[in-house]
């Protein structure tokens, strides 16, 4: 029960983040830079919960996000770029030895990456290749101040407030190191 009402909040926040997002009405000079503020509770999911929570909170806000305020064509850009994103910092994260951040910084790129191959599928057309150069310094940019405040909110919120729930890779991922002294602190908090 209590695993289901923190990913149940998670993806609560991330969709509201995705809201809120969409209120900013940017205009960038090329279509599909956004600042991704959702992908900070998915990449603080990643780090706090392990990647299989964090997937289904990605999944889950993509899919609410594109009924709410999207259309067919926004479900198909998001799925594609969230999937891809997610893997590529799955595999950052376990195999290249990246921090919060740069496994961020890879997971705005990638994300870019899967959204320009859908809109090449849909559109059929090679030019929009054009575009990459953009989205990978988007993808650069915004991965940096995503990983960056998805760190500090690990550090800064309290276990017990989103405690680990996958065992696998959750809680001791960011490489915060659990003594002896913090977890006495938080068995005397708990009484």
């Amino acid at each position: 029960m209590k695993k289901t009402a923190v990913l149940g909040m998670l993806t609560c926040a991330a969709l509201m983040l995705s809201w809120v997002e969409s209120l900013i009405g940017l205009t960038p000079p090329v279509p599909g830079i956004r600042i991704g503020l959702a992908n900070l509770i998915v990449v603080f999911a990643l780090y706090r919960l392990g990647w299989r929570d964090a997937l289904l909170i990605s999944l889950a806000r993509v899919l609410l996000a594109s009924v709410l305020f999207g259309s067919p064509y926004s479900l198909l850009y998001s799925l594609s770029g969230a999937l891809v994103s997610f893997a590529a910092m799955v595999l950052a994260k376990r195999t290249a030895g990246l921090s919060v951040v740069g496994v961020s910084v890879c997971g705005g790129v990638f994300h870019n990456i899967g959204q320009l191959a859908a809109a090449i599928a849909v559109v059929r057309t090679g030019w929009l290749v054009s575009w990459l150069p953009w989205l990978l310094a988007a993808g650069c940019v915004t991965g940096l101040v995503i990983g960056s405040v998805a760190g500090e909110l690990n550090k800064r919120l309290p276990r017990g407030l989103v405690p680990a729930t996958d065992a696998g890779d959750g809680p001791r991922a960011m490489g915060e190191k659990e003594t002896k002294t913090e977890t006495e602190r938080d068995t005397c908090t708990r009484i």
